[in-house]
């Protein structure tokens, strides 16, 4: 089959050609940006039946129904908000208002040191995407034509203004990630091939397959595939990076073909009928794997399962059909100035490391067991991470809006837990209802402090003045409705809980106690449903979600690799050692996670998504090296004397080809970890680099090998090699 694919990409080379790039256009005039239809809130990505999707609904008592998300302006003047402020103030709310988007701005008040102001704006429309960042513009254009007079400052934060501003630091990551992995790429080809033309052949397709996909996955939104912040920049991890994997194995055996004395076209059809399989087996891992991602519970991961395997099944087309032809055109000037005229293989260091390894088996054995095991020790004591909320970019306008926040207003510092109550009655007919649910928040002992509307911005209110207020049309009325829904029912309270900050690990290990307890306070208030909500309760019910996902699909994934590797290897043997291997090194590369980052750099804990990126990537990805070196050695096995000298020959020639993609592939990885600019970026980015290298240099060149030696023609049973080794 794969020479009939090699075939006809060389005959056809130039209508494949034009066909590819011509797609690129056509697909992004056509289809939507990849940037508009991303979810950024994580907590969306949970099932309905979540506490935690409960309590935003509780929550949304506080929002007009036709509000996609709200969004807060805070003005403030250090020397004291003057009655000129207060009219310039008015004039803002106007422009505010006259924003078509706008569906409300409630005025929450001024700070009890009378030098900040707050009011809570309404809005319609898109929550994330190019809708979202048109609104925020929309409202800060409708601040800055105020006017404001000199030292009064005005600045919008909230939600939806985060996360405008957080995108757009995304996509500066997503740009640096995208550069300075093709720069690195591009440095790590030109070491390897010493020819100025290799490198962009193998990267090229890469970087096609990237510009085909983003509007493909983009549009598959349409029939119900979500995509996450993180979807994007991994994206552009994988197909760079595996991407260029598979043009390394494609190009080194094309080069290969042609020292063995075969003119350009031959030697490219000849390349693919043996590598085509090993390509397409290492991409059918990995899509095989992210599809069991449909199996979860948590939205980010089943919709980033479907969008990565679409994106990599693009890459396997383009490898398959685009890369061989683009070979077939350049022919020899491909490795120019590098000679490509006949010689014999050379074994090269790799192959002699392997004849050393697969003379001492035992000992290569027992060393890995000694280093799988000491980093796996890492282990002991393992702990998640405080997820944390969005948190606004440093020097951004929602950063400047946020520190106001916390210096004005105290009831909002420390990001508190939202504590609610609904009732069946009205707190504004039933006062006592308020100073009920205070009261027995206070006893609870969960909370160092509870602000609500009996001590509204530093004012201390009874129920009859609180009851009073409704309907009297003060300013003091408008700052309660962030504490008393409109109807009454629902009563909301700002807590700063008493085991730890929020975003710590005490504080989310804490949220199950915490909801027991509040449940019992809420009884004793009379209330029939109580929530709390907070990146915290967020965090928690995340980490619970993800890591039963983690345990369903585990299982899965390894059965689906297991049938691909008995298929490609017609082996029932060495599937059961290389899925071992590679479950060892995922241990291993989470233990030592774990170590440094945890033990050593003294992170909270590790983030909540590593462990499963750590697997899917870590157990796919590392499969592919898996395929092309078995794959070589079965090849081998058919021509050589013996499965030592098979062994030998193969690890010897592709040596070369799984160190440079392993190391290309760690450092797409690497370079997320840098300029990610935060702890979580790091942790996923050096934590699966290390996993990669792990395996690269030492479960693939070594482990492998001293296993297939000791098992000698036992590793192709029942195959007929099995019985002619």
């Amino acid at each position: 089959m794969f020479k009939a694919i090699a075939k006809f990409s060389v005959k056809f080379r130039w209508p494949i050609i034009i066909f590819w790039i011509a797609l690129v256009p056509i697909l992004t005039a056509s289809f939507p940006k990849l940037n508009d239809v991303e979810k950024n809130n994580t907590s969306d990505f949970l099932p309905k039946n979540s506490p935690t999707a409960k309590a935003s609904d509780l929550e949304t008592a506080f929002q007009r129904k036709d509000t996609a998300t709200n969004t807060e302006i805070v003005a403030s003047h250090k020397s004291g908000l003057s009655p000129s402020d207060n009219a310039a103030l008015a004039q803002m709310v106007k422009n505010v208002k006259a924003v078509k988007e706008v569906t409300q701005i409630r005025d929450l008040g001024a700070s009890a040191d009378g030098k900040a102001h707050g009011y809570l704006v309404g809005v319609s429309g898109a929550a994330f995407g190019s809708g979202a960042t048109d609104i925020v513009h929309n409202i800060r254009s409708a601040v800055t034509r105020s006017g404001l007079p000199k030292g009064l400052n005005a600045y919008l934060t909230g939600d939806l203004a985060v996360g405008v501003d957080q995108e757009s630091a995304n996509n500066t990551g997503r740009n640096k990630t995208e550069v300075y992995s093709v720069i690195l790429i591009l440095i790590l080809l030109l070491l390897v091939f010493r020819s100025l033309l290799a490198p962009l052949v193998t990267l090229i397709p890469a970087g096609l397959a990237l510009f085909v996909a983003q509007p493909v996955i983009a549009e598959s939104t349409k029939i119900g595939v979500q995509v996450g912040f993180i979807t994007q920049i991994l994206l552009i991890i994988l197909l760079l990076g595996a991407g260029t994997d598979y043009g390394l194995f494609l190009v080194f055996r094309v080069r290969e073909e042609m020292r063995k004395g075969l003119a350009p076209k031959p030697a490219v059809i000849e390349a693919l009928s043996h590598v085509g399989e090993s390509i397409t087996f290492s991409a059918a891992t990995v899509i095989g794997a992210l599809l069991c991602l449909v199996l979860s519970v948590f939205g980010l991961y089943k919709g980033l399962g479907p969008a990565l395997a679409i994106g990599l099944s693009i890459m396997l087309l383009i490898s398959l059909t685009f890369l061989p032809a683009l070979l077939s055109i350049l022919g020899r000037v491909t490795f120019w100035p590098t000679k490509t005229h006949q010689r014999e293989d050379k074994i090269g260091l790799w192959g002699r490391l392997a004849d050393q390894a697969i003379k001492r088996p035992v000992v290569i054995l027992v060393l890995g067991v000694i280093v799988f095991g000491g980093l796996s020790a890492g282990l002991v004591g393992y702990k998640a991470a405080g997820f944390g909320s969005q948190s606004a970019p440093t020097g951004s306008d929602s950063a400047k809006g946020q520190k106001l926040i916390d210096r004005h207003f105290p009831a909002a510092n420390d990001n508190p837990q939202l504590v609610i109550f609904h009732f069946k009655s009205s707190a504004w007919d039933n006062p006592a209802l308020v100073a009920r649910s205070q009261s027995q928040l206070q006893a609870s002992g969960l909370f160092n402090s509870i602000s609500g509307p009996l001590n509204l911005n530093g004012l201390s209110l009874t129920p009859a003045q609180v009851q009073r207020l409704h309907g009297s049309g003060a300013p003091a009325e408008q700052a309660l409705s962030q504490f008393i829904s409109a109807d009454g029912k629902t009563i909301q309270f700002y807590g700063v809980l008493k085991a730890g900050k929020t975003g710590s690990t005490a504080a989310l290990q804490a949220i199950p106690s915490v909801r027991t307890q509040l449940a019992q306070v809420g009884r004793g208030a009379g209330a029939d449903q109580t929530a709390i909500y907070s990146a915290d309760s967020v965090g928690y019910d995340i980490n619970q979600t993800t890591n039963k996902d983690l345990r369903r699909i585990i299982p899965v994934v390894l059965l689906v690799i297991a049938v691909l590797l008995a298929i490609l290897l017609r082996s029932l043997v060495a599937p059961w050692y290389l899925i071992a291997t590679v479950g060892l090194s995922y241990l291993a590369s989470l233990g030592m996670a774990m170590i440094l980052f945890v033990h050593i750099l003294g992170h909270d804990g590790l983030n909540f998504v590593l462990p499963f990126l750590l697997f899917i990537f870590g157990m796919a990805l590392g499969q592919d090296y898996n395929i092309l070196v078995m794959s070589r050695i079965r090849e081998e096995a058919h021509h050589s004397k013996t499965l030592f000298e098979a062994i030998t020959k193969a690890i010897g020639i592709t040596g070369t080809t799984v160190t440079s993609a392993g190391l290309i592939l760690a450092g797409t990885f690497s370079i997320f970890g840098i300029v990610g600019g935060n702890d979580q970026a790091e942790q996923i980015g050096y934590g699966v680099a290390f996993a990669i290298l792990l395996d690269t240099f030492f479960v693939r060149t070594l482990l492998v090998p001293s296993i297939v030696a000791l098992l000698g023609k036992r590793n192709w049973w029942p195959s007929k090699l099995s019985k002619d080794s």
